[in-house]
Order: structure tokens, then C-alpha cells, then sequence
């Protein structure tokens, strides 16, 4: 190995600094420049790696450097590296923050100088008490800012298929623990660096093995072979970046977990998509509770990145025309969230180590070509790039090394931003209105009530309990802004220029059925109300005496899994749906209430407590011809291969609530004999049409095994098949409507609608088009147009649900009766009554009574924004659809969406409850 003593200045960036003596490592930076396909793609910040004699580099430890083409490394692989860096220096710490759902860990790895090292629970706690300006004075915070660090967070692995993250990561680490260059010296001598190796571990495993199963022999970029292995985690695929109000998969709660533990001044996230490299500002709108200081923060860090890039003559870096700026469930987002600053990058990627002739000439952003100079892009990229897996190293490692920079040269200012930010968010909790809100005690399901509280508790959000039984938020805390814009509704201007980057409403009381009351004063001595400082939970209470227990319907989430725990505690036990109203005592019972007869005293009470269910208990009984049985179903849940991220969030969803369901494929639906296995087929949304729900994933590229191996251990989860190209066909699509035709039910979401309404399966559902319709995720306003249906049971005649862009269909007036549920309050106009003259008859007899109405209709748009709302307003959103012996309900929306909306997950929680009761 030749090695070089370098002695005197290595300039780079915007500055020059003297070194002391160390070997460079010739070995290392000649490769770097051989795998670098072009000159203008290598900056100096990168070059210069030492050659320490007691820690390892990368090449030393996996015999090639960084970036080497056609090596990827799987999460033992990482880890082991960093573990070793540990051991060697003084300079770096590793530890475990969390588990992920297939048992792998997710680490984070702490850099700094002796000092930081020696005195980490110090400056820790300089940024806990920077964070709450309640308990530290602006004298004090004067005080910590004189010795405070930040702390800076890099991110890495978050999506599965940009492979370059955590590579990259691995090199900086060695680079910032040996380096003794200035700029170096002065990032670990200022800064605090964490390093997230790989957030989401299963899905890293799962792509390496896949990269070396499959995509290592391809050499065209754009030959429509699949980049992906079917799954990247347990449940979530590429979502896994829209989990940062559910807190709900492992990523999340890892990165929650440094963050509460750190406080980051400032959190980046990398990513791979865009050329060459983007740095996040966004187009707009931003998120109105974000304050202005983070978003003049983006813009100075952003250019701040362009400018060190440029001065190193590297193309391709642009800011501003990517994504808005306005969804705050990112999982960076938790430092924006939290009065620190979340950014992210996206550098051009190949999805592995090979190198590709990539064509942009096809790609816009803002509406302008990738190619040309603009003024948030001054250096474009040519239309054709050679790219590698170097390149990419290169140009992430050299953002970071700028970013890191700026933070260590700027860190008093970052850390007064920081503690600012607090103080911005108290005062307008004191000044500005709303000053709290209520959570009142009287809540049709109590049960998402208390969750509400612990989610925002998940957000560091303080939550009070009132004596009378309320939950009280005050607004005078540092995570005001927050609180806001959860419990507030979202208002997209409907001009802003550009398209939404992702939903644009996520008002927490309408996602999850819950009243809040907005409150322009505190109503309550402070000193009366308690803080709520663990997880609450709502236990049911039986009232009454009799035989038989009741419950009050008013579609509560946890009803369904209820039924479940009762058949497996008591085969004799009888539930029975009642279809009218039903009066005991004092009580009047919702149709679609239930009574259950055999059950103990004990079970009820243990049923209560469990599931937050209120039970009466009472010897009446309704008429046996207004009830029917409750026979649960066996469900499946089908999922395709070519796409499985709504699926995972179903499943996820029937775990969680404790509903047993079967997961089936297309080989599933090939063998046939459905019947005799389930009664409910669920096909969660999947992106695709008609022709992909048939044929699957091309089977010119197969067979292609997802099954697990020796040589892939992490391949065959969460399901596995032998062949994963190739669909269910039209067999397969025939054995499905067999299965309706024979007494089934398949429940369709949003646009997996597609499978039974342009297959064939049923041929009542017309696909229809609302001219200019644009409709990103907002809640709106539906209407029952059969109240007493039991899929609509313990739904009031109008509420809101929450929609996307999904599809539309319409069915002929005569078969109206199959639309279930409207958007929007105003019927059709073929459905509107006829008042004009009617010849043959007397005008008396023909003159029609026009109907006054009654109030205000309301609005159609509840949170977010639509545009050209008249052309949906009238149209069904969900479709009852006999097919044979069996049914078909079609949802034009997705109730079980990203396990965020539900107060609309019980509509399909009725349709399992009654799905041998459907009706007409």
C-alpha cells in the first residue's frame, strides 16, 4: 500500500488551513479517483483521506474503499465497522437506541473531541435546558450558550432502495475521528455529531441481499427490471417517511428516541432520488406553525451547501424546487416539530453499487427541465450523466462536510435559535389564540380520546386532566406551534403554483372521531389541573342487571376485536347485531348496537376494561326478527408484488387491533377454492391498473425468487414466493368473482378498485372522470345515502372522512341503491326532484312540494383543499355491489390510511361485522 506524507495545506471548500503531519492514503484517494467518472464530480473535501496507523479505513477493514463498484454492505456488516471505530477511538461511541419489528438494531453512533466525549450527559443537558425556556431565564440560557455544543444528526438508510447513505456514513465517520485538517478538527473541537448508520436495518438487509440476488448483473439503468425487493420493513415500504405523527413503526421511534434523548440543533436526513445533489428548502407552502427563524434557517444552510459545492466546481446542486415544505409527519420532521431544524438532501442514485448512463433529459421540477440554469440551480447537470456509486459518495459526503462546517463555525447562533424558538412558541401561547384546547370527557369513543392524549404526548406535547374528566392542552409550553397545527384545521391556499408534495390534512380530532374544543381562555385554575405524565387508558363500566350485555354503537374502533376475544373466551357466547333502535331503561341503542348473552360477569368486566367498551346489562331483549347473528369472518388480505405499501399498513392496522386475518397472493388466488377457506377478501390500496392487477410484475424477468436462503437470509418476510413476476391472471381474477358468486365478500379501497370494477368481476361500477377535479389528502364532508346500512352503522347521517386522489365510479340512476355513501351533501342532478309540469296530469296533481332546507349545508372541505369540488359533490364514495350470493364494497377512499384515519377504519369494521348481512 503506498502511502504519501503530506506536510503543509490542503485547501478545499471556501477556506485553506495548515495540517499537521499525517499519511494520506495514496491507495485510497487513487481510488476514489478511479471510480469517480468525472473530474467535476470530485471535490477536494473528499480527497485526503488519512492512513491512521492504529484505526482502520474502510479499505483497510473491508479491503475496498467507499463507493467501490458493485460492493454494498448489510447492516452486520456496518455496525461491525462502526463497533470497531469505537474500540480504536476515543473519539467515537456507538449504542443502541432501538429494535426493529424483525429483531435487527437500530444504533446511534456519537462523534466529538476528548471534551465532548468526556461530558456528553453535560451538553446534553445544555440542550434540554435550552429547549424549555421555562425553566432557563434568558440569563441563564446566556450562561449555557458560553460552553453549549450543538448537536448535529445525520440520518442515513431511511428508504431501502438509496443504498448510498449508509456507505457514505462509514467513510465520514473514519474521516471525522482521524482527520486532524482544519475544518475536521473544528466539526469534532464544535459539534457534537450523531450518525442514525442505517434507520431502517430490515429494509437494508433486505436490498443488499436483493442488489447481489438481482440487480448487481444489470447494466441498463432503464430496463424496467424491478430496483426493489417487494418489502423493505415488516409493514412499511417507502412510508416509512409518513409515520411521524403515528409514531407507530420502529424507524419512527428510533429517531424520536435520539431526538428527546439529544435535542439536535439540527437534523439531516439523506436521501437519494433528484440529480445531482438537492438541498431542501422547498417551493412552499410552508407549514404555517413552522417559525419563520427554522425557515430562514433552511435558506441560509441551503446556500450555504450550493455555494461550498460550487466553490469545488461540482454541478448539479439546487435548492427550492422539490417538495413544498408543508406536511409535518416526515420523520425529520420531529426537529421542525420541535423548535429545531429538519432538512434533508437527495442525491442522484443508482439504487446499488453499479454504474449507469443516466437520462435526464425527461425530468422536471417546479415545471422546469433538470437541465437548465436556474436561479436555485446556477451549474445544471448535461442531459446524459455516467454516474456511480463514488459519484454519489462524493456528492453527499461533500454536502455534509459543508454542513457540518457551517454548523461548527456558526454554533453560538444556531444554539440562540434554538432557545429563541421556545421563547417564540410561549409567548404566543400566552398572546395569541387559541390558548388551549379541550378534550372533553363525554366522547362517542372514549377509547381514541385517550389515544389522542398519548399521541400528543408522543410529541412531547403536555397534556392536563381536569378534575371534571377533561384533557386539557395549554399553550404557553415550547411545543405550542405543534399542538396547533394537530388539533387545528389545515387550510392549502388552493393557488399556490405547484402541486402539493404529499396529504395536506392531518387535523387529529377529525382523523380520529374525537372532539376538540378550541379555547380563547383557560377556563380553569391552574393549580386544579394535573399533568398527564404517563400513558392514560380508558376502562368501560357496566351499568344495570340482567342476562344479557349491550353495547351502545357509535362505531367504536375496538368493538370488532372485542367480538373476536369473546368467541375465543366463550364458544357459546351469542352477539347479535340489533337493526333498529332498541330502548332500555334510559338508554335509546344505536341500530347496529349489540347484545351478548353468555358471557360471565367476570368476562364482561374483563371485556370492558380491555377494550374501553361501556357495557348495560339488562333482561330485555328486542325482537328476534329486528337482530341477526354475528357470524366473524375469516379474512384474508390480499397483497400484489409489485406494489405492497398500503397492504402493510392494513395488516399492521388488524395487528394492532387484534384482528386475525390470513395474508394471500396471487398464487392464492390461482389454486382457487376461495370459499372454503374465507369469507372477506380485503385488497388494501395498491397503486396500478387494471392490466397490473392481472399480470403482476413482468414475467419476462422471471422466475425471480423472494424466498429466503443461505445466501439471502433476509428474503421470504413478511411473505415469500417463488416466482414473484406474473400476476394472478385471468384464473385468477375468475376464482375471485367465483368467490363473490358463491356467498363472498371482497372490501375494495380506494384505488384497488380497479381489480373488481375493470376486471370484470363486477361490470355495474363505471369509471368516471371529474373534469379538473384535484383532490390531494383532505378531510371532507360525506353523506349516508342509505343511514341505516350496516356498513354506515353507528354513523351519523353526515361526517368527514379523509380522501386522496383516488379513483371515481358511477353507477345508472335505476341502480343508485348500491351507492352507500356521497360526497359532499348535494345529490346529482339526475337524482334532484322533477318540478315542472308533468303532461297527462293536472297541475295540481303534478305541482311537486319543494322541501325547505334546513340550515346550512356544510362545507365540503373540512381541512386541506380540493379544487373543483362541484365535480365530485353527488358521487359515491362507497358502493354496496351484489355479485351472485355475494357482495362487493367498493371504498373510493382509503379508511385504513397510513394507521392515521381512524374514525374511518370502522366503516370496514361494520362490513366484517355484518358482511353476511348486507342487504340491498
Amino acid at each position: 500500500m503506498k502511502k504519501v506524507l503530506l506536510i503543509g495545506t490542503i485547501s478545499y471548500c471556501l477556506m485553506s488551513s495548515p495540517v499537521f503531519a499525517q499519511e494520506i492514503d495514496a491507495e485510497y484517494n487513487n481510488k476514489i479517483k478511479e471510480y469517480t467518472t468525472d473530474s467535476r464530480f470530485l471535490p477536494a473535501s473528499v480527497m485526503n483521506v488519512v492512513d491512521h496507523p492504529t484505526i482502520p479505513s474502510p479499505l483497510k477493514h473491508f479491503g475496498e474503499i467507499i463507493g467501490s463498484p458493485g460492493v454494498m454492505h448489510n447492516t452486520s456488516k456496518i455496525y461491525e465497522y462502526y463497533q470497531l471505530l469505537a474500540e480504536k477511538s476515543p473519539h467515537l461511541q456507538i449504542k443502541q437506541v432501538e429494535t426493529t419489528e424483525e429483531g435487527r438494531p437500530i444504533y446511534v453512533v456519537i462523534i466529538g473531541n476528548d471534551d465532548s466525549m468526556e461530558k456528553l450527559d453535560i451538553y446534553k443537558n445544555h440542550l434540554n435546558r435550552l429547549a424549555d425556556p421555562r425553566i432557563t431565564t434568558p440569563s441563564e440560557a446566556e450562561t449555557i450558550l458560553e460552553s453549549a455544543k450543538p448537536v448535529y444528526y445525520l440520518n442515513g438508510g431511511m428508504h431501502s432502495t438509496e443504498m448510498g447513505s449508509p456507505e457514505m456514513l462509514m467513510e465520514l465517520a473514519y474521516r471525522l475521528v482521524t482527520s486532524e485538517e482544519k475544518t475536521i478538527k473544528q466539526i469534532r473541537d464544535n459539534v457534537i455529531v450523531l450518525i442514525n448508520p442505517v434507520s431502517e436495518p430490515d429494509g437494508r438487509d433486505k436490498l443488499v441481499d436483493w442488489y447481489y440476488r438481482y440487480s448487481k448483473t444489470r447494466t441498463e439503468w432503464d430496463d424496467g427490471y424491478p430496483r426493489s425487493a417487494p418489502y423493505w420493513g415488516k409493514y412499511v415500504f417507502h412510508d416509512n417517511n409518513r409515520d411521524g405523527l403515528q409514531v407507530s413503526q420502529a424507524i419512527t421511534k428510533g429517531i424520536f428516541s435520539i431526538f428527546y434523548e439529544w435535542h439536535p440543533t439540527v437534523m439531516l436526513d439523506l436521501h437519494e432520488s433528484v440529480p445531482l445533489l438537492y438541498i431542501s428548502t422547498g417551493t412552499g407552502p410552508y407549514n404555517e406553525q413552522i417559525d419563520p427563524v427554522t425557515i430562514g434557517e433552511w435558506q441560509v444552510m441551503a446556500n450555504h451547501d450550493i455555494t461550498t459545492l460550487a466553490a469545488q466546481g461540482m454541478p448539479g446542486a439546487f435548492t427550492w424546487a422539490f417538495y413544498d415544505g408543508w406536511w409535518p409527519g416526515y420523520g425529520i420532521w420531529v426537529a421542525n416539530n420541535h423548535n429545531s431544524n429538519g432538512r434533508f438532501y437527495e442525491t442522484f442514485g443508482n439504487a446499488g453499487a453499479n454504474t449507469y448512463m443516466r437520462d435526464l433529459s425527461n425530468q422536471k421540477y417546479a415545471g422546469d427541465p433538470a437541465t437548465t440554469r436556474e436561479w436555485y440551480r446556477p451549474d445544471p447537470p448535461t442531459e446524459r450523466v455516467y454516474w456511480s456509486a463514488r459519484n454519489n459518495v462524493n456528492y453527499m459526503q461533500a454536502g455534509v462536510l459543508a454542513s457540518l462546517t457551517y454548523a461548527a463555525q456558526n454554533a453560538e447562533q444556531l444554539l440562540r435559535n434554538f432557545y429563541q424558538k421556545g421563547v417564540n412558541s410561549i409567548r404566543k401561547g400566552k398572546e395569541d389564540s387559541p390558548k388551549a384546547f379541550v378534550i372533553p370527557a363525554d366522547q362517542k369513543d372514549p377509547v381514541m380520546a385517550a389515544y389522542l392524549v398519548n399521541q400528543l404526548r408522543a410529541q412531547a406535547i403536555e397534556v392536563h386532566e381536569a378534575e371534571s374528566g377533561e384533557y386539557v392542552v395549554l399553550l404557553d409550553q415550547p411545543y405550542r406551534n405543534l399542538a396547533v397545527t394537530l388539533l387545528t384545521e389545515q387550510k392549502y391556499p388552493k393557488e399556490a403554483k405547484f402541486p402539493p408534495y404529499d396529504d395536506i390534512a392531518w387535523t387529529l380530532g377529525y382523523l380520529y372521531g374525537v372532539e376538540v374544543q378550541p379555547k380563547d381562555s383557560v377556563e380553569y385554575e391552574i393549580s386544579s389541573l394535573k399533568k398527564v405524565d404517563s400513558d392514560v387508558n380508558y376502562e368501560g363500566e357496566i351499568s344495570g342487571s340482567g342476562n344479557s350485555y349491550f353495547i351502545h354503537y357509535q362505531a367504536q374502533n375496538t368493538v370488532l376485536p372485542a367480538l373476536y376475544w369473546i368467541r375465543e373466551q366463550s364458544k357459546n357466547a351469542e352477539i347479535r347485531v340489533i337493526k333498529s333502535e332498541f330502548v332500555i331503561d334510559q338508554d335509546t341503542l344505536n341500530v347496529g348496537s349489540m347484545m351478548i348473552k353468555g358471557i360471565s360477569s367476570s368476562q364482561a368486566g374483563e371485556l370492558g376494561k380491555k377494550f374501553g367498551l361501556d357495557l348495560i346489562r339488562s333482561s330485555s331483549a328486542p325482537e328476534s326478527d329486528k337482530t341477526h347473528a354475528v357470524q366473524l369472518p375469516r379474512v384474508a388480505i390480499y397483497h400484489t408484488w409489485f406494489n405492497t405499501q398500503d397492504e402493510g399498513w392494513s395488516r399492521y392496522t388488524f395487528e394492532q387491533r387484534g384482528i386475525p386475518y390470513t395474508s394471500i397472493d396471487k398464487d392464492d388466488l390461482k389454486a382457487g377454492n376461495l370459499n372454503s377457506k374465507f369469507d372477506v377478501i380485503l385488497v388494501p390500496r395498491s397503486r396500478g391498473t387494471a392490466s397490473d392487477f392481472i399480470h403482476g410484475i413482468d414475467s419476462r424477468f422471471g422466475p425471480m425468487p423472494y424466498t429466503k436462503t443461505d445466501q439471502f437470509p433476509s428474503h421470504g418476510f413478511p411473505d415469500s414466493s417463488p416466482d414473484i413476476t406474473g400476476g394472478p391472471g385471468f384464473l385468477g381474477i375468475e376464482n375471485l368473482k367465483n368467490f363473490v358468486d358463491a356467498g363472498g365478500v371482497v372490501i375494495a379501497l380506494d384505488n384497488s378498485t380497479v381489480m373488481v370494477a375493470e376486471t370484470g368481476i363486477t361490470r355495474d361500477l363505471e369509471p368516471y372522470t371529474a373534469s379538473g377535479l384535484f383532490h390531494p389528502g383532505s378531510v371532507v364532508t360525506v353523506k349516508a345515502k342509505k343511514s341505516n346500512h350496516p356498513v354506515l352503522y353507528g354513523f351519523p347521517e353526515t361526517f368527514s372522512i379523509f380522501r386522496g386522489n383516488g379513483p371515481l365510479y358511477q353507477v345508472d340512476l335505476a341502480k343508485r341503491g348500491m351507492m352507500l355513501l356521497q360526497y359532499g351533501t348535494k345529490p346529482l342532478k339526475d337524482e334532484e326532484p322533477y318540478t315542472g309540469e308533468i303532461m297527462g296530469m293536472a297541475k295540481a296533481e303534478s305541482k311537486q312540494e319543494e322541501k325547505a332546507e334546513a340550515g346550512k349545508e356544510p362545507a365540503y372541505v373540512r381541512s386541506g383543499m380540493v379544487r373543483n369540488e362541484q365535480t365530485i359533490i353527488g358521487q359515491g364514495s362507497i358502493f354496496n355491489v351484489p355479485v351472485g350470493k355475494g357482495r362487493i364494497i367498493a371504498f373510493t377512499f382509503d379508511p385504513l390510511h397510513r394507521y392515521l384515519n381512524h374514525h374511518d377504519a370502522p366503516l370496514v369494521w361494520n362490513t366484517l361485522i355484518n358482511w353476511n348481512d348486507l342487504g340491498d
